[in-house]
C-alpha cells in the first residue's frame, strides 16, 4: 500500500502544475501526508527543487514563462538525481504544446510520463483525434506504444483509463477498477501524477510502488462514487486518500 508508505516518508513534492488544479493537487498531497510546493518562478525553481524529494512538471496551462521554469527545474533535478514526472496535459491540442513537450523531453530526463491514451499517441506520433485536454478518440495498441515510448525516452510510462497500464519498456502491469466519474471533475489525473511523483521518492522497487499507487487510486475512486452528488465527489476523493493512507498505520 504505497499511500501509507508516502505518509510515513512525508516527501516534499515540487509541483510546477497548472492553475486549474493547483489547489486540488496540493490538498490531495496533504491528504496522504506529503508536502506540496507549487513554485514556478524561473529565478527560484532550481533552488526549490534542490530541497524537494521529487518534481512534477504538468503542462496544463503552460506558457512561455513557465516552460522556462520547467526546463530549469527539470535539468537541476537531473543533476541532483531527483525523480521527475511529466504530465503532458493536452499535448495534442496545439502546436505550442507539442513543441514544448518536445523541448522538455529533449532537455530533461524524466523518470515517469503519466498520460492518457491521446497524449501518449501524440508523443509517439500516432494518429489520434484529440479533444482539447481530454483523451479524445483513436485506435492503437496502447501497451505496444507505451513500451515504445518508455524505451525511446528511457523512462517509465503510465497510461490511465478504464484499466491503467504501467511499463518500463519490458515489465508491464494492468490495473483495473476505479470509476468513470473520475473523468467528470477537474484535476483527478493531475493529482494522480503528483501522487506518483511522491511515490518515486519511496524506497523499494519503483515499478511496484507505482503499481500499488494505481491500485490505491482505483480504490479511492470506488469509495468516492458513493457520494450522491458530483459536487461532493471531489471532496470524497480527498477523504478516500486520507483514509487509505492512514490504514497502514493502524
Amino acid at each position: 500500500m504505497s499511500l501509507s508508505k508516502i505518509r510515513k516518508k512525508q516527501p516534499l513534492v515540487h509541483s510546477i502544475t497548472n492553475y486549474v488544479v493547483a489547489n486540488f493537487t496540493a490538498n490531495g498531497l496533504l491528504a496522504i501526508g506529503a508536502s506540496p510546493v507549487m513554485a514556478d518562478e524561473a529565478e527560484e525553481v532550481e533552488e526549490m527543487v534542490s530541497i524537494a524529494s521529487s518534481l512534477l512538471i504538468n503542462i496544463g496551462t503552460i506558457n512561455t514563462r513557465t516552460k522556462e521554469a520547467m526546463l530549469l527545474a527539470g535539468k537541476r533535478a537531473n543533476e541532483l538525481g531527483i525523480p521527475v514526472v511529466l504530465d503532458p496535459v493536452g499535448v495534442g491540442a496545439t502546436s505550442f504544446r507539442k513543441q514544448a513537450v518536445r523541448e522538455l523531453l529533449d532537455g530533461v530526463q524524466f523518470t515517469l510520463i503519466r498520460c492518457n491514451a491521446g497524449e501518449l499517441a501524440t508523443i509517439a506520433g500516432v494518429q489520434w483525434e484529440a479533444k482539447g485536454v481530454d483523451s479524445g478518440e483513436g485506435e492503437m495498441d496502447v501497451a505496444a506504444v507505451a513500451k515504445q515510448v518508455a524505451e525511446q525516452h528511457h523512462c517509465l510510462v503510465i497510461v490511465t483509463g478504464p484499466s491503467d497500464y504501467l511499463t518500463d519498456g519490458h515489465w508491464e502491469f494492468f490495473v483495473a477498477g476505479g470509476n468513470e466519474r473520475m473523468t467528470e471533475v477537474t484535476g483527478t489525473g493531475c493529482l494522480l501524477s503528483a501522487i506518483c511523483a511522491a511515490a518515486l521518492s519511496l524506497d523499494g522497487e519503483t515499478i511496484a510502488n507505482l503499481r500499488d499507487v494505481l491500485a490505491d487510486y482505483k480504490q479511492v475512486a470506488e469509495w468516492a462514487v458513493q457520494a450522491e452528488h458530483l459536487g461532493s465527489f471531489q471532496a470524497e476523493v480527498l477523504n478516500g486518500l486520507h483514509r487509505l493512507s492512514l490504514e497502514g498505520e493502524r
